[in-house]
């Protein structure tokens, strides 16, 4: 797949474009989003995203187009999972819900910088050395397990997530701040002294965990595809409308119990395929001499996509399914 600079460019133009988009129409004025707006702009953002699946298909063919498509509902659906924890933090910090669109938004931009260093980290690695694919699988294999184990719930968080993060800690330790809001504004004069407001504090929390969750990211989409360009746009697309996401599901999000359990199965699958085309390309001195190991099977990219929509179909129907009895079954013990 050939990617010429130009299409680079404008790619990273119109991303950044949509960005200021968000913010000029949506963001800049503080206001809760109704159910209606938040629902209107997701499907815009995710349609925007399925139209660009399909330009990719009809201009570089559709083999990279079904990776772009993989890759974009592996992404989107690792950030539904990231919205448990932002609704954790939007919690604790007590963020009022007019101004959480804000933060969000900053959130987003973290995320779209973070990731594409460790895009571009990643390309470079797997360029030299073919040995990372054994590196990936491996911690995607980890991280399955370690998700698997997770339960999240916004009324009952984990102790842990009660503590703040090193980042917070370390920025509320070098500078100033105040523990009430003042609107929107991320500092304050007060007594002649400037502070911080907890807006810049919760921006800061969203921040270092973007880090972490483009550790989880990265390596999952590169066992999907090796080609950063189809990187680059699922993760944008899937990052672009988190915002109207957010408040459109975040009822939904308490109701998905087994959504953790269902990336795990992804992750985990994923893991596997990644350490099977480790195997495929092995160069290895240790293992099997450093020759290919020829009988290693590569996992085509619509069996790929399969397991990744199946599973998601799934976890979400016995999650529903599960919220729906136990709320029938209270009912009942109430009565």
């Amino acid at each position: 797949m050939d990617v010429s600079g130009w299409v680079w460019a404008a790619t990273a133009v119109f991303v950044v474009g949509l960005i200021f988009f968000d913010f000029f129409a949506h963001v800049r004025t503080p206001h809760a989003p109704s159910f209606k707006e938040s629902a209107r702009w997701s499907i815009f953002y995710i349609a925007l995203a399925l139209v660009f699946g399909v330009v990719m298909g009809m201009v570089w063919g559709w083999g990279p187009g079904t990776e772009y498509f993989a890759g974009y509902i592996t992404e989107k659906s690792l950030s539904v999972d990231n919205l448990f924890v932002f609704l954790i933090i939007m919690t604790k910090f007590a963020v009022p819900r007019e101004y959480q669109q804000k933060v969000l938004l900053v959130g987003v931009v973290i995320a779209l910088v973070l990731r594409t260093v460790f895009i571009l980290a990643g390309a470079a690695a797997i360029e030299q050395f073919s040995w990372v694919f054994y590196i990936f699988g491996a911690f995607l294999v980890y991280t399955a397990v370690k998700l698997a184990r997770e339960h999240h719930d916004a009324d009952h968080p984990d102790p842990r997530e009660e503590r703040d993060g090193v980042a917070v800690r370390m920025f509320k330790r070098l500078v100033p701040t105040v523990e009430e809001y003042h609107d929107d504004r991320l500092t304050v004069r007060i007594d002649g002294k400037r502070f911080f407001t907890p807006m810049l504090v919760v921006m800061v929390a969203i921040g270092s965990t973007d880090v972490l969750f483009a550790l989880d990211s990265i390596p999952a989409i590169y066992g999907l595809t090796e080609e950063p360009y189809i990187v680059f746009t699922a993760n944008a697309f899937a990052l672009l409308g988190l915002r109207q996401l957010y408040f459109l599901i975040g009822g939904l999000l308490e109701r998905l119990i087994y959504l953790s359990q269902g990336l795990a199965i992804i992750l985990g699958f994923i893991g596997v395929k990644l350490v099977l085309h480790a195997l495929h390309v092995n160069e290895l001195p240790f293992i099997n001499n450093g020759e290919p190991v020829e009988w290693a099977p590569e996992i085509p990219i619509w069996l790929s996509l399969t397991v990744i929509l199946g599973t998601l179909v799934v976890a979400t129907v016995l999650s529903l399914l599960k919220t729906r009895n136990d709320a029938t079954v209270a009912s009942t013990t109430e009565n």
